[in-house]
């Protein structure tokens, strides 16, 4: 009996081992310490009428519930004091922060690894939370095309280009092959609802104050705006980590509007939006520091090149306006340090290890890191 047990533990160890092995993730076990998820905000319409068994698929009565936003968190024994709270951009979900797309390790067990407990959220009506109180319109992202997302959006998220044929190319660091290609591809997600980065950043903040001691916010894309304004609705954000921020409004004072830059389509351009002076000092009064990948040049002849040109553009005046302010802001141009061929989910490439390292440094040069 004795042996018996001896050799299951042993078969039951080894296939952890290779459980945990399989792609890209270390085999080094993490211990959990608590584990789970909840959702955050929400609302719902009623509607007129009286419920009725005969007609139970009818809309009288009832509630139609929403606008949440569904987390799911991990904390490590002994965990540092801040959490890391992760917002995914438009048209996709907690997926960003997961797995990449040949199976590399993700940033939710890499910064979990380092100590940090994980909130990993679906912003409200995408992924999980995927309930809406309104209807989804004609102006609602995505929704009503689902099939140019294909070449559009490889193109515009800068992993790579096309050959004469048609074949996906991807760029340095984006994983190679058919596979990685549908991966990228079948992360993409459908609003149920109108994009409304005001009602995101309400329910963010509702979650940012359930942390006692704060959180340390890590945004994606059009998730720049959302934390933005966050952090002006709450003083529990207690310092922002962007990625590639863009594709919705960067804040800024309403007396010192920035200067726009076009690009080739004018619809690609990055934006801005002023709120009072004194809600945008609030972003000064915590560290910030956003990155950015390569392949970034405004009028270049690929779409997406060109359309993060301005927003890297629009970037360097947030930073300089926070800066100007007394704020501690900093803009990492990749490239700049020697660190190229990330396109805009560098968080999910083959040196996404390099990436978040980065993140760690900076953590710790603003003592952030206890």
């Amino acid at each position: 009996m004795y042996l018996k047990k001896r050799i299951y533990r042993s078969i039951l160890t080894a296939s952890v081992l290779l459980s945990l092995n399989i792609g890209f993730v270390s085999a080094t076990p993490i211990t959990i310490e608590e584990q789970g998820s909840f959702t955050v905000g929400g609302s719902y319409k009623q509607h007129a009428g009286k419920f009725t068994q005969e007609n139970f698929v009818a809309e009288d009565g009832q509630r139609a519930y929403g606008d949440f936003a569904y987390v799911e968190y991990q904390k490590p024994v002994k965990a540092k004091k801040l959490p890391l709270i992760f917002q995914h951009g438009g048209a996709q979900s907690k997926r960003t922060w997961e797995s990449g797309p040949d199976g590399r390790e993700g940033f939710n067990t890499m910064f979990l690894r380092a100590g940090y407990s994980v909130y990993l959220v679906d912003q409200p009506r995408s992924g999980e939370a995927n309930l809406s109180t309104e209807a989804v319109t004609p102006d609602t992202p995505w929704a009503s095309n689902p099939m140019y997302g294909d070449k559009t959006l490889y193109v515009l998220s800068r992993i790579g280009h096309y050959d004469e044929k048609g074949n996906p190319v991807p760029n340095a660091q984006f994983p190679e092959g058919e596979e990685n290609y549908q991966a990228f591809q079948q992360s993409w997600t459908i609003g149920s609802g109108p994009l409304d980065n005001d009602l995101n950043a309400d329910v963010l903040a509702k979650l940012f104050n359930r942390q006692k001691d704060g959180a340390v916010l890590v945004s994606h894309s059009m998730g720049g705006t959302i934390g933005w304004r966050t952090a002006i609705r709450t003083d529990k954000v207690k310092a922002i980590i962007a990625y590639e921020p863009g594709g919705t409004p960067f804040v800024f004072p309403e007396s010192e509007m920035p200067t726009l830059t076009a690009a080739r389509f004018k619809a690609l351009s990055a934006s801005a939006m002023g709120v009072p002076m004194e809600d945008f000092l609030k972003l000064t009064r915590i560290p910030i520091v956003l990155y950015y990948g390569d392949y970034i040049k405004i009028g270049s002849e690929n779409v997406g090149e060109d359309k993060w040109g301005t927003e890297y553009a629009m970037a360097q005046q947030f930073v300089a306006a926070i800066n100007r302010h007394g704020g501690d802001a900093t803009l990492v141009h990749l490239p700049d340090i020697g660190i190229k061929g990330n396109s805009h989910f560098l968080m999910q490439e083959k040196n996404n290890k390099q990436i978040m390292e980065l993140a760690l440094k900076w953590l710790d040069e603003k003592g952030l890191s206890k």
